[in-house]
Formats: structure tokens, sequence, C-alpha cells
């Protein structure tokens, strides 16, 4: 039974249920009761079969189990290599998110409410049968009133609902993961919450979507061998996204290609300018570039579609990317270290000597192989091996940038088999490195310090009599936080309930015992009724307390 929640209402309790129930049933009751989520007489769930599979397949089944919000949550963690093994980062990756589409009545309603008038006045005709299906909408083809063939994405109804309480739900779980298991806070379970949440609601806003579009079209407005879809704003709002519908074939379906008679080895080339361009060149890519996301168009020509997952360098990670791959280059370990600690992602605790000297060997393993012989997938799993090994906090967008270096890197070799995806990053990163030195840029640089030297002649100042101020006034406060208690605490609370559960027994069997000796009252067999009850909620209290001391594991 679900612990009761006075601020919950009974959907909410509901699902509550369906969590605990989901994650028993996948072999995780023991996170179940530790978190307190159900009662520990009634676990409501049994074990099945799929807990003879491995843990992280479990975690990937558990997940689609549970919808949409926890789908997220588990492609969120795939990019969190410093907070979970390998193993589990490869199926988490693998995370299906295909639902049974919504009724097409409501589909209509739908459209019609967004766009403001009946679907017949925007479309001259619209496919019932949706083309995909997934947890936040499904895409129809369909046809403007002029003849145009676009594709309509449409949010399913009351998605946001659930999603949203859904987020309430996993913050409250997040805590009691803070609380009561201890060894979870180094995965910082509220602050991927708050990830999850701030995506997943993005996502929501189909605007967003659109938005991304037009500024990547912006960016290959200038090459022929990248199309993106034309987004038409008139039948685009927060829950339904028109766009151009593309006319192609999926770019891993290799054999289609080939009958259509296109060159692999073209499609292979124009493929690899559209990522790394969208990476070293402009800091704005695709998150997602598996196959099913990619058409090739005539000519050759790469279409990307489904921009609700995007990746994002600022200028600062650019430089940091230039200035690891320019260290690297020149096989300087220590400043590959340096240049990590000042990014702030390197633990204040960690033996830096031994960072180095694992940079190091990895720098001197890849530095005079052939690089048709380099693998990318090999060498950013080995990379992720060592960033966990430091708990190095490695940035979301670089961890989507690898995947996407090392999943196009998959697809150019299914195309083109002798395909050498590295030959074709080096004139890219020698531009990253370039971009530095540039006149425009060195004005930008002398302009930062000329304003961080200014807050320090002029604000820092102010700041100081500021707090000399309240010093004097007495206003100044410090506040001091324990750490490690927490655990010591809540283990003195657990204690002195049991405690108080064992005195209240040992007083029911006395009293009960007394009244045993007396002939007056309701009686039972000659036996006093009151004295009954005692003895029975007296062994009611010690089954519980039994049952809980033997759930806990520590007698």
């Amino acid at each position: 039974m679900v612990l009761p929640r006075p601020d919950k209402g009974i959907k909410s309790l509901m699902r509550y249920r369906q969590i605990a129930t989901v994650l028993i049933k996948y072999g995780f009751g023991e996170l179940v009761y530790r978190m307190n989520l159900v009662s520990p007489l009634k676990p409501g769930a049994k074990k099945t079969k799929a807990v003879a599979q491995s843990t992280p397949v479990r975690v990937r089944l558990a997940l689609e189990e549970l919808g949409p919000t926890f789908v997220k949550l588990g492609q969120v963690l795939s990019t969190r290599p410093f907070l979970i093994p390998m193993n589990y980062i490869i199926e988490l990756s693998k995370l299906q998110d295909q639902v049974e589409p919504m009724p097409w009545s409501l589909a209509v309603d739908i459209l019609s409410g967004e766009l403001g008038k009946p679907v017949e006045d925007c479309f001259s005709e619209i496919d019932p049968v949706p083309i995909a299906s997934a947890s936040l909408a499904q895409v129809h083809n369909a046809t403007l009133m002029d003849g145009t063939p676009v594709v309509v994405k449409i949010q399913r109804e009351g998605i946001k609902k659930v999603i949203d309480s859904d987020m309430r739900i996993l913050y409250d779980i997040a805590d009691l993961l803070y609380k009561n298991i201890p060894e979870s806070r180094h995965y910082d379970p509220k602050g991927i919450v708050e990830e999850l949440s701030y995506t997943t609601f993005k996502e929501l806003n189909f605007l967003n979507e659109a938005r991304n579009m037009e500024i990547f079209a912006e960016n290959f407005k200038n090459e022929p061998v990248v199309k993106v879809p034309k987004i038409y704003w008139d039948y685009t709002t927060l829950k339904v996204l028109t766009m151009e519908r593309i006319k192609g074939i999926k770019i891993s379906r290799l054999e289609e290609l080939k009958k259509a008679g296109f060159n692999t080895q073209l499609i292979c080339k124009n493929g690899s300018r559209l990522i790394l361009k969208m990476i070293f060149e402009d800091g704005f890519f695709h998150a997602d570039p598996h196959p099913g996301n990619l058409f090739v168009c005539e000519g050759g020509v790469i279409a990307p579609v489904d921009y609700g997952m995007m990746g994002v360098l600022s200028d600062s990670q650019m430089d940091e990317l230039a200035d690891l791959v320019v260290t690297a280059m020149s096989r300087d370990a220590g400043a590959i270290v340096r240049i990590l600690q000042n990014s702030g992602i390197v633990p204040d605790d960690v033996n830096t000597r031994a960072l180095e000297q694992d940079i190091n060997e990895l720098i001197v393993k890849y530095y005079h192989m052939d690089l048709s012989r380099i693998e990318m997938k090999t060498a950013l799993d080995e990379f992720i091996t060592l960033v966990q090994r430091y708990k190095i906090r490695l940035q979301a967008d670089f961890m989507l940038l690898g995947k996407a270096l090392s999943t196009y890197e998959e697809v150019g070799r299914m195309l083109y088999p002798q395909f050498n995806f590295f030959a074709e990053i080096i004139p890219y990163v020698r531009k990253l490195t370039a971009r530095k030195y540039k006149p425009g840029r060195f004005y930008k640089d002398i302009l930062k310090i000329l304003n961080e030297l200014r807050w320090l002649l002029v604000e820092s100042p102010r700041e100081w009599r500021q707090i000399a101020s309240k010093l004097r006034k007495g206003e100044m406060a410090f506040q001091l936080q324990h750490k490690g208690l927490e655990t010591l605490i809540k283990e003195l609370d657990s204690s002195s309930n049991r405690l108080s559960v064992s005195l209240l027994v040992a007083g029911l069997i006395v009293g009960s015992s007394m009244i045993m000796t007396v002939d007056k009252g309701y009686m039972i067999f000659d036996v006093p009724l009151l004295g009954l009850i005692g003895y029975l909620v007296a062994g009611v209290l010690s089954i519980y307390l039994v049952v809980s001391i033997l759930r806990s594991g520590r007698l």
C-alpha cells in the first residue's frame, strides 16, 4: 500500500503505486522499501521473469513501461557518464518511445482547436493514419489548400498534465532518495530531475522546435548538400507543427538507396559535411542524428528531421574544445588536466597526477595510430571510462556531441566501409583552433578583459564597503551546515520509533494481563473482551515491528 500523502490527489496516489509496482516487478523492491514508497506489510507487486535479465536491461524495461517522462529520464541519464557505468549508458540509449496513436477524432479536435478553424479549411487532405507515433506527439502526412505537401506533428491530448504530474512525483522521489538513501546523493537526483523538467517542457513547446529549424536553415543556407524543411507558421502553434514534407529515402535503407542510383560515397561525404559543420563551426547541432532522422533526397542532399533535441556549445565551450584538441595534438596531458580543472568539472580531491598519467596513456595510444584504424566509438568509450574513474562532471552538451559523432561514424561506415571519419575531422579542428586568433576575436577578448578590470576597480570596492557596513551594524550572519550527520539522525529517529512501539507493546501486554484477572465488563468465554483486544493489538504491533526490522536488514 502506498504511504498516504495528504497533499496529493487520488490520481497521484495511484501513480505512486504504479511506479512502486513496476519497480518491484523488475526486481528493484529494495530501492522501493528503502525510500519508504510502500508499506512493508503490503508490497503490492511480485517479481517477474524479467528479473533474470541484467540490471541495465531491467532499468530500461522499467522506464519504458512507466511512460514518456521516465523515458526522457533515461535519455538524460545516458548523457551522464560520470554518474552511471558504460553498460547502463549503452542500454539506456536503446530506449524506445513508440506508442499506439491517439484516436483520429481526438487528433482532429486538437488541430481545429489549435488552428482556430476546421481542419478541412486548413488542409485539402490529411491522412488519418500517422506515419509515426511517440509518447509526446504523432505525425501525419497532409496537403495544404494550395497543394503543398506537408507533415503535421500533433501533440497528444493531456500529455502536458501527465508529464507535469510525473515531474511532481519525480521531485518527491528525488527527495526520498536524498533523505533515505545517502549513497544516492553522489548522483544528484534533484539536479537530474530539474534538468529533465527543463528539457521536457521545452520539447512540449513546438514553437521551440520550429525556431531550431529556422536557426539550422540559416546556418546551412549556403550549403547545397543540406536541406532543412520549411516551417509553415500559419499552421504552427504550441501543440501543432506543420513543415515541408521531405521526399527522400531514410539513410539507413542502403539497398533502396542503391536501387535508386544514389552514390553512397557521395552521401557519406555530404553527411560528414553536415555533422562536422554544425558541431565545429556553428556550435548548434542535431543531438539525435540516428539513421531514422536523416533522409537522402535527389542529388545526394541530406535532410535531417526532428529538431526537438538540439545541442548548443557556447563560445567558451568551443574555446575549451579547441584548447583540448590543441593540447592533445601536442601531447601535453598536464595542460589537458589544467583545462578540465579551470572549467570546474574535476572534483577538488582528484588525484591530478594519476589523471594526467591516464590521459597521457590515452594520447600515446592514438597519437601514432593510422587515422583509418581509429574508431570514434571505441575512443569515446575509453574516454568515458576515464571520466567515470575520476568522477569528472562532463557537461551534457559535450556528451551529446560525442554521441552525435560516434553515431554518424557508424552511419558513414555503413554507407562507405572505407570512410575515414578522423581524416574528415582534421580540417575542421584546424579551423576551430584558428578562430581564437582572428582579429575580431582579439577585440572581443580585450573588451571582456576591460569590463572585468572595470568591475575590479569600480564595483569591487563598493561591495567591500557594503560588507564592512553590515559588519559594523551587526547584520552579517554566518550559516553553519553540518555534513554526514543525516544518516545518524535517521538511525536515531528509527531506533526511537521502534523503542516507542516496543514500550507500547509491553504496556499493552501488562495492562491486558491485569485486566484478565478481573471478572468484570464484557466477557467472551469467561475472558474479558478488553483484555483480548489488548493482546490482539499488541500482537499486530509486534509483528509489524519484527517485519520492519527484518526488511531493514539490521537486527
